[in-house]
């Protein structure tokens, strides 16, 4: 057993890369030898020597070879300085500061500036005006925009005012001079120019660009699009090389044309990378086992590691989808016409096959590149309803060959899901129907068929698959990572839990099987949707790593993304490794790219899914705002979906809008954030909004340009009861409320109006 000098030693000399498996590996530790260096580490934790990130251990305040930074300001020297944008100071202390090492030849557009994101290459070096970090910058992410949005809004004696998109930013309305509207229209979305006049002077806005009219809510999620930096325009060059690009034949590949793949997609899915086929196994040895086919479009075919288009497709890291709108990570030539895997055309594709037996266990599968035909094309709903006795004109042929086999292969994998025991969190996902002029009809749930739910089975063994050849081969990859919760989030649910008489393991390491067993426990009760979603609030985000720690949520010990190379570069990188490792071209990833260079490129493709989701929700939000801003004074039924010190967040049950309630208009009692409750609870009343509680509000306010709402609760609030001064139980509703519902009262501390959810 080590002594934890020993321990220190070891995990500074890996530089980060050491984890608890690492350490008991190189000692030759097992079993109970294992606890008690958890045990120890623990300890070495506690006493803030050492931090974990990701599953490895690091010495307290160390940062990985390369981190996403935020350039914050400048030291006395006038040199740049940033900290880890994502950075847990709960767990790890503060961030620590990185001083920028600028290289004498580096371009303009590489260096940072104050208020940019940047992805860094790091390294320690002796400690400097309390700074022990210096950073490399590899890639300028996001610039600090001097440049803002706002909606146009014009003056009768000339010029305008802009109203901010985001507040935050400028705050107030800001006038237009006459001169510098470039002939904008009252209620058009602009970009303009902050000039501030002189050192105390005051502040104009020049417009720089028109982007729309906001009468139309196609325009909407324009205003994503401009805020995020998201790119949706391709240049001259990606064009021509898509335009340039050429079918392809079957020159090095298997044909696999009389194979009868069909594509099962949403109903308005443009574009098609996936096809599947399954059919029962032969081998005497697997009695009841399937052999399953996944043909996924041969993006790597068409986009070559260094060409403009692969430039562009990096950069945008992937699709960005809105409710009017798809902004693709390829050009259509490549992502609707040459990569779509259309019936009765010749299609490129790498293909898994996959061996189950018969509950669902693979047993073996292989890679091919192919040539393939898919003779079908088919929608969920037409899928499920063929299987359930209601087959239509396309797919009454295709029962007794296709639907059955894939149904009862699925059958089989879902015998192995339930051993398997992944996360299962029951949270339905809105979407929104736009009518002709693309404003909103209405909103709905999508039913979850087990149409949906074999597909998603059979990409994720593919995914499996992926990730297991490509380790065997030794070739490095994108891994698509999932961290276990964080000690201090399973430490607040587990004291939420207990508000609720549900109680959690204290001690020893949680798997997705145990969060499981608290949700069947509420299926169906009022609490259930509750407990699903602070559940959820305690995960980590799912991230993508040239690293492997595993994927907590579906409960596997290596993944990769594989089946969905036309809309996310993660499966292009696999394709390529796959290509690489198999043999299967010369087309693959390049020799050069080693671990190292694909960290780099996974922090900047998770940094792009994390920028297109909030791009995605912001629009959502402003939609619905627009959608319900004729509807002021109107009432809603909905759920609190969270609480803070400043008021309750409201989501609707119509619509699933999001809108905030400030806790200044509960009521004239003084209300009180309960972290542990997930509530805000009155000291005279005792009355109580907790977070899944069933309200009823009305609509005070609807910022459509923001996407925010302000409500007003209408109904009561719980009713807690406590210990009176003389020891008895008593209502706190006995203390009389001092103001009707809505009055309002004395303002709490840091209370806010149409603060929105972000």
């Amino acid at each position: 057993m080590p002594t934890k000098d020993e321990l220190l030693a070891f995990i500074a000399a890996h530089g980060g890369e050491a984890g608890t498996r690492e350490i008991a590996r190189a000692y030759g530790l097992k079993n109970a030898d294992r606890a008690t260096l958890k045990t120890m580490l623990r300890e070495l934790a506690d006493e803030g020597r050492i931090a974990r990130r990701k599953k490895k251990l690091h010495h307290a305040g160390t940062l990985p070879n390369v981190v996403l930074a935020d350039v914050t300001g400048r030291d006395a020297d006038g040199g740049l300085i940033a900290v880890p944008a994502d950075w847990d100071e709960e767990e790890s202390g503060p961030a620590p500061k990185i001083r920028l090492h600028i290289p004498h030849k580096a371009r303009p557009a590489d260096i940072p500036r104050v208020g940019d994101r940047a992805l860094l290459r790091t390294e320690e070096v002796e400690e400097e005006d309390g700074i022990r970090h210096r950073g490399r910058p590899i890639k300028v992410l996001e610039r600090d925009k001097h440049r803002a949005l706002g909606v146009f809004r014009a003056l009768p004696e000339g010029g305008g005012r802009l109203v901010p998109v985001e507040k935050r930013s400028l705050g107030r309305e800001l006038p237009i001079r006459a001169g510098d509207t470039l002939d904008a229209r009252d209620g058009d979305l602009v970009a303009v120019d902050v000039q501030k006049h002189g050192r105390f002077g005051h502040t104009s806005v020049k417009v720089k660009e028109r982007l729309g009219s906001l009468a139309s809510e196609r325009t909407v999620s324009l205003i994503a699009i401009h805020a995020h930096g998201i790119p949706h325009e391709f240049s001259k060059a990606v064009l021509a090389e898509a335009e340039a690009a050429r079918p392809a034949t079957l020159e090095g590949r298997e044909d696999w044309r009389e194979v009868p793949f069909v594509t099962i997609d949403p109903a308005d899915a443009k574009d098609h990378d996936d096809a599947v086929f399954a059919r029962t196994d032969s081998a005497a040895d697997n009695p009841g086992g399937f052999v399953i086919d996944v043909a996924i479009a041969d993006v790597a075919a068409y986009v070559r590691p260094g060409t403009a288009m692969d430039r562009e497709a990096l950069e945008r890291g992937n699709s960005v989808y809105f409710p009017d709108r798809v902004v693709p990570m390829l050009p259509e030539r490549i992502s609707n016409d040459l990569c779509s895997l259309r019936p009765a055309e010749d299609r490129p594709a790498l293909v898994v096959r996959m061996v189950i037996d018969a509950d669902g266990r693979k047993r073996s599968h292989s890679f091919h590149r192919v040539l393939m035909r898919s003779i079908a094309k088919l929608h969920y709903a037409q899928a499920q309803a063929a299987i359930d006795g209601q087959p239509d004109d396309t797919t009454t042929p295709l029962l007794p060959l296709v639907l059955r086999p894939l149904y009862d292969a699925y059958a089989a994998l879902k015998k192995a899901r339930e051993e398997r025991s992944p996360l299962d969190l029951e949270l339905p996902e809105r979407k929104i129907l736009l009518k002709p002029d693309f404003t909103v009809d209405r909103v709905i749930v999508p039913q979850r068929l087990d149409a949906h739910r074999l597909i998603e089975e059979f990409m994720i063994l593919a995914n499996v698959a992926a990730a297991e050849t490509l380790e065997r081969a030794k070739t490095p990859l994108v891994y698509r990572v999932h961290d276990e919760p964080t000690l201090e989030k399973l430490s607040a649910l587990r004291e939420f839990l207990a508000t609720l008489d549900i109680s959690m393991p204290k001690a020893g390491a949680l798997r997705p099987v145990q969060f499981n067993r608290i949700l069947a426990r509420v299926k169906g009760k009022d609490s259930e949707g509750l407990v699903n979603e602070v559940v959820l609030r305690s995960q980590a985000q799912a991230e993508y790593a040239s690293e492997n720690y595993g994927h907590f949520g579906l409960n596997l010990r290596r993944y990769a993304h594989f089946t969905s190379p036309i809309r996310r570069y993660a499966d292009l990188i696999v394709h390529r490794a796959l290509i690489r490792a198999c043999k299967l071209g010369r087309d693959g990833l390049p020799e050069g790219a080693d671990v190292a260079a694909l960290g780099e490129i996974a922090a900047r493709i998770s940094a792009a899914e994390r920028r297109a989701m909030a791009a995605e929700r912001e629009t959502v939000d402003r939609l619905i705002a627009h959608h319900l801003a004729d509807r002021i004074g109107a009432t809603f039924k909905g759920r609190v979906a969270g609480a803070t010190r400043s008021g309750l967040f409201v989501k609707l049950d119509e619509t699933g809008a999001d809108g905030f309630v400030p806790a200044s208009t509960l009521g004239r009692d003084y209300y009180r954030y309960d972290e542990s409750q997930h509530a805000l609870i009155g000291d005279a009343t005792g009355e109580s909004w907790r977070l899944g509680d069933t309200v009823t509000v009305k609509l005070v306010e609807a910022a459509p340009v923001a996407g925010a709402l302000r409500f007003e609760i209408l109904s009561d609030g719980r009713i807690e009861t406590r210990r009176g001064t003389r020891g008895r139980e008593r209502p706190r509703r006995e203390i009389a409320r001092k103001g009707p519902k809505g009055s309002n009262g004395p303002k709490r501390p840091g209370a806010t109006r149409g603060q929105k959810r972000r």
